[in-house]
This record gives C-alpha cells, sequence and structure tokens, in this order.
C-alpha cells in the first residue's frame, strides 16, 4: 500500500499467492452471486450458498482487515440485514457476534445467506478528519449504472475453517459496464461474469472495476498489462497514461530481472470527483497481480502521470516483498484477528527504495532528482520517533503508539533499505546489491514457502555480510537512529544546499489561504507575512480569491486550485479576480515564485565515483 497524503490545513477544511483454476467437487465450493443490476437504496444484495458444513455451529466473517492496509477498517460495519436460509427457504437464527462476524447455531442446515452491502466511499470524510475511514483504494463504491469498485472483501466473507477451498463467484451488471480485473472471466454473457478462484485470500487479492469500458492493454516481457480508468468527468482516459506506464513497466521488469513471473497484471485507475461523497483517501493498494489507485479527477494531467509512475511502481515492487518473500503472518493471514510481522521495513520500506531506484538505475529521474528524494526522506523521517526500533513498530502496528508511526515505513523503511544496499555494495566492491539479496531471498523462499520472523536477520547475514547484521541489530531492531551521511559517504555523497521553488497556497503544512465556513470563500489569511507570489501582485491579507485566469474558485474546488497551482512557473500571465472591502477587482501581473533553500546531497568524492555508480546503476 502508499497512501498519497493531500494535507490543506485549511482552518476548518482538509480535504498470496496466484493459484491455478479449481475443479473441486461442487460441495466444497462456496457461490457467491453479486447483484450489481438491481441495487436498491445504494445497497447492492450478495447472495451466498454454504458448502457443505458439518459442524453444529458455524460463523461468517467479513474482514476485520487485509493484507497491504495495516489498520482495523471493519468491513462488517457495512453489511445490512444479514440473513440464514435453510434448502426449502425457512429462515435460521443468526447471532451477531461482533461487528464483523455472525452466528449459525444451526450449521448443518445452512443453505444460503443473504445480505447487503454498503459502499465505503460514501461514508469518507477525508484526510485530517476520518480516522475510521476506508482508505479508498481498498473501499469500495456503489453509483447505479457507472460505477462500482468491488474490492471483494467488502462484499464477500469467508466460513469458519472454509478459507482454503474454492469460491466461484457470480457478478450480475448492467450490459453498459465492463469489469477490469485481473481474473478469467468463465461466462461469456454480456451482462454476467463468472470467476473460480482457489481460496479466499485469492479472492481478496482479485478487485473489480466496474466502468463504461476505457482500457488499454500492451505486453512487456512476457506480461499482458491492461490499464482501466474510471473518470466520471471524462478529463482523463486510458490513452492519456498508457505511454508513460508502459515505458516505467518495461524499466521495471528490466530492473527486477528473472524475479517475477507474472503473467497478467491489471492497472485499475479510479478518479474521484471530489464531491462530498466520493473517495478522499489517495494512492493505491498492491496485490499480486493488480494494483487498484484512487486519484482526484482535478488533478493535472502531467502530475497524475507523475504520482501513477511512483504508486503504481510501489505496487508492483510488491510482487517482490511481501507477495513472494514473507512471513508466515502473512501466507496464513487471519483476516480479524491478525498478528502482525516485524518486517515492514522490507515489505513497505525495500519497496519504496526500489520505486525510486530502478528510476535513477534505468534512466527515468536524474541522479539530483534521486538525491532529492532521499534528502525528503531523510527530513520526513526526523519528524517520527527516530529511536523507536522498527521491527517494534512493524509487529504492533494496529495499536497506539505504533499505529502513529505507521507512515515512516515509506520514509526511514525505504532508507533502511538504501543503506544496507550501500553496504553490501561496499562489502561486494559493487558486484552486488539489495537487489541481489531479494533474489536470493526469493530462490530461498518464494511465494509458497514462508520465513519465521525471528529467523530473517540471520538469513539475511547468511546471504550477505556480517556488517548488515549490525545494521539491522542496531538500527532496524535497535533504538539508535541511523547515521545517514555515514552511508551516503561511503558512496561519495554528501549534504548540499540548493534554492528551490517552494508552495504558492501552502509552507510545508503552514497554509496562506483558509475557507469562510459562511461563504465557502477562499480568504487570503489576515496577520501573517505572505510569500513573494502575493506580495508581488500586491494581494492583502483579508482578500478573496474569486477567480483565476477566467476560473471560479471556493472551497468546492480548493484542491483543483493548490494542484494547478504547483504547475505554475516563474514570470506566467496570470489574471487574478479578487474581492476586498466587498468589491471586485481584477488583478493583471505575472507569477513570481517564492523560493527556499533546501538540504540535499551531491556526489563531491570522485575518488568513490565507481562505488557510486554501481550502487545508482549496476
Amino acid at each position: 500500500m502508499k497512501k498519497i497524503i493531500v494535507s490543506l490545513a485549511l482552518a476548518s477544511v482538509l480535504l498470496s499467492c496466484k493459484s491455478t483454476v479449481a475443479t473441486s467437487n461442487k460441495k466444497e465450493e462456496v457461490k457467491v452471486t453479486i447483484d450489481l443490476i438491481d441495487v436498491k437504496d445504494d445497497k447492492v444484495q450478495v447472495t451466498i450458498l454454504a458448502p457443505k458444513i458439518n459442524s453444529d455451529q458455524i460463523t461468517y466473517s467479513i474482514p476485520k482487515i487485509i493484507p497491504g492496509t495495516y489498520s482495523n477498517d471493519n468491513y462488517g460495519r457495512y453489511i445490512d440485514d444479514l440473513k440464514a436460509f435453510d434448502n426449502k427457504g425457512t429462515l435460521l437464527e443468526v447471532k451477531k457476534t461482533d461487528e464483523n462476524t455472525w452466528t449459525i447455531p444451526a450449521a448443518k442446515k445452512l443453505y444460503k445467506i443473504t445480505y447487503l452491502v454498503n459502499d465505503t466511499f460514501d461514508s469518507e470524510k477525508g484526510a485530517g478528519f476520518g480516522q475510521e475511514d476506508i482508505f479508498s483504494p481498498a473501499g469500495t463504491n456503489i453509483e447505479v449504472g457507472t460505477n462500482f469498485m468491488v474490492n471483494m472483501h467488502g462484499f464477500v466473507g469467508y466460513f469458519q475453517d472454509k478459507k482454503e477451498i474454492p469460491y466461484r463467484v457470480n457478478i450480475t451488471h448492467p450490459e453498459t459496464l465492463w469489469g477490469a480485473t485481473s481474473m478469467i472471466d468463465l461466462d461469456s454473457k454480456n451482462n454476467s461474469d463468472e470467476f473460480v478462484v482457489s481460496r479466499y485470500g485469492e479472492l481478496v487479492e482479485n478487485p473489480v472495476m466496474y466502468a463504461k469500458p476505457d482500457y488499454t492493454t500492451f505486453t512487456v516481457d512476457g506480461m499482458d498489462i491492461t490499464i482501466a480508468v474510471f473518470s466520471p468527468g471524462k478529463k482523463v482516459t486510458a490513452e492519456n497514461i498508457t505511454p508513460e506506464m508502459k515505458k516505467m513497466m518495461i524499466a521495471q521488469k528490466t530492473f527486477l530481472g528473472k524475479i517475477n513471473a507474472n503473467k497478467k497484471y491489471t492497472v485499475l485507475l479510479y478518479l474521484s470527483s471530489m464531491k462530498p461523497n466520493d473517495a478522499k483517501g489517495f494512492g493505491a493498494l498492491e496485490h499480486p497481480t493488480s494494483t487498484t489507485v484512487v486519484m482526484p479527477e482535478t488533478i493535472p494531467l502531467n502530475m497524475l502521470q507523475e504520482q501513477m509512475k511512483d504508486v503504481v511502481s510501489h505496487e508492483f515492487f510488491h510482487i517482490v516483498t511481501p507477495l513472494t518473500i514473507h512471513s508466515k503472518e502473512i501466507q496464513y493471514f487471519d483476516y480479524n484477528t491478525p498478528k502482525m510481522s516485524e518486517h515492514l521495513w522490507m515489505y513497505e520500506g525495500v519497496t519504496e527504495y526500489f520505486a525510486n531506484l530502478f528510476q535513477i538505475n534505468q534512466g527515468l529521474i536524474t541522479e539530483e532528482a534521486f538525491y532529492d528524494r532521499i534528502a525528503d526522506k531523510i527530513e520526513q523521517a526526523k519528524r517520527m520517533n527516530d529511536t523507536m526500533p522498527f521491527t517494534t513498530m512493524s509487529a504492533n502496528v494496529l495499536q497506539e503508539p505504533y499505529k502513529a508511526q505507521y507512515l515512516n515505513v515509506y520514509q526511514k523503511g525505504a532508507l533502511i533499505g538504501m543503506c544496507i544496499d550501500i553496504i553490501i555494495r561496499e562489502k561486494s566492491e559493487g558486484k552486488r546489491g539489495i537487489l541481489d539479496l531479494m533474489h536470493k531471498l526469493s530462490n530461498e523462499y518464494g511465494v509458497t514457502k514462508a520465513f519465521d520472523d525471528k529467523e530473517l536477520f540471520d538469513k539475511i547475514v547468511s546471504l550477505t555480510y556480517p556488517e548488515v547484521g549490525d545494521f539491522l541489530k542496531t538500527y532496524v531492531s535497535g533504538a539508535t537512529p541511523i547515521p545517514y551521511d555515514l552511508f551516503l559517504n561511503k558512496v561519495g555523497v554528501s549534504k548540499s544546499t540548493v534554492k528551490v521553488p517552494g508552495g504558492i497556497f501552502l509552507k510545508g503544512q503552514r497554509p496562506y489561504i483558509t475557507i469562510n465556513p459562511q461563504t465557502n470563500e477562499i480568504v487570503i489569511l489576515p496577520n501573517i507575512e505572505l510569500n513573494e507570489f502575493f506580495k508581488t501582485l500586491s494581494l492583502k491579507g483579508g482578500d478573496i480569491i474569486v477567480a483565476i485566469n477566467g476560473k471560479n474558485f471556493n472551497k468546492e474546488n480548493i484542491f483543483e486550485l493548490i494542484t494547478t497551482s504547483q504547475e505554475w512557473k516563474e514570470n506566467d500571465a496570470i489574471a487574478l479576480k479578487i474581492k476586498r472591502n466587498g468589491k471586485e477587482e481584477t488583478i493583471n501581473g505575472k507569477v513570481a515564485l517564492p523560493y527556499e533553500e533546501k538540504e540535499t546531497f551531491s556526489a563531491k568524492d570522485t575518488s568513490k565515483n565507481t562505488l557510486k555508480e554501481a550502487w545508482l546503476k549496476g
């Protein structure tokens, strides 16, 4: 999973294993019907035909948590009116034992279960508000005749001790909508799809997005890739993003080499309208053969392409870990009483490191841009608890105070990967790095063989060097902050300072504008020191921004204002309509970007060039 945190901080508003198709005895499968045609009150009917049950009592559960999210989301709270029936249609007793579980005492009589599913997008409050929000890429959407985001864990549950038998899922849908997924449709009817998977875990890992067909397909090194897009305002198409995605995936496959053998991969891109009842949690969620991405539709196309490159590459690299290399906690994931692994530094951190390293390795970004990313991660990591052992945080990530440190997996976690990479490069005289380690771990374990959490460090040392073990003991399971300069100096890289354009309406998390809650107008904050953009245009605190370059702005599209401003260049012509002291006026002028000093890194020690090149290009 990768989250894109969009914080506007504006006063009162912030915005498993892949398996083959099973051919088991029909009695040993769970049959599911999901009706996307007869939707009532924004709820979808789901029918579950039970397998043969020999126990006197059985439970049916909807997941509390799913792999890759690291949060207790309680999908059962979106289930209404669950009923159980025998084969004559007689109601059976059902007891709801917790938010996600229902117990059926007369289990041997059970024939089917029915219930209604609410979608999660409707209930999202957005960044800064919804601690109970479902992360949108792991959520569900029900928009009759237009879009259905079917993350299976939000629609389908499992019977106690029956997660390892096949599931046969039939989804009826409007003829105008097409379901994008990596699963194979066994039903050729225009309004019905049928999918068969070997186990519940495989079903959870295969989302389907229904929308009017907008997709592209291409092949990279034997992998068939589909890019499917839902853009409610038709602002973005699959064709718009495919060239960059294809370029990126070719680079990823080249970087990974033989570590991945997937034959199919699907990218599902949902673009939010940013309306009150639409998705607000931006980022992506990985699966073995697909990635679900949610982004705002208002984001400029070139910025969307860049974000897609970062988030999809991160999710794609999850093919390595945890989808190929993982502990028993992940191999035998418990959806309702999970035990978390100690190794988020690898699952998310190394994955995030690869998502950046491959771009410099394959020439997609410059060396300077790569160093800027490292500097940003170091700065972000400093804001977190730098003495909390990473393994302790990881194992306890579902509870505080560890939960609050989760986002550090993308910062310090990636930096841990970088440091290990540099150590291996140094000790092997540039011949090997952390990717070589991942190849070896993949051969040692693989998709179907999990490791014990406590054995991983020793295994890594056996495949690398004692110095890697010292690093893991001191800085990953230990409480000592990492001296990043020490490791970067090994490859001739040290600190430097540059001037860069800053945010126009935000300086870090500090805003220059706010929202008038009575009028929903965008107001320049009074009594603060304004930046060069405001000063050059003679804007003042208390001025109301009505329109910019002919487009009106208010609370409803303030996110678009923020993202659009990030594309402005120095001396671009600009026309602002403002309201000052109750009177409207237009100000014509040029953009003056605010500049600020930023700490980054540069390669200064030329004697280390050979090792540096092996690190970045090897």
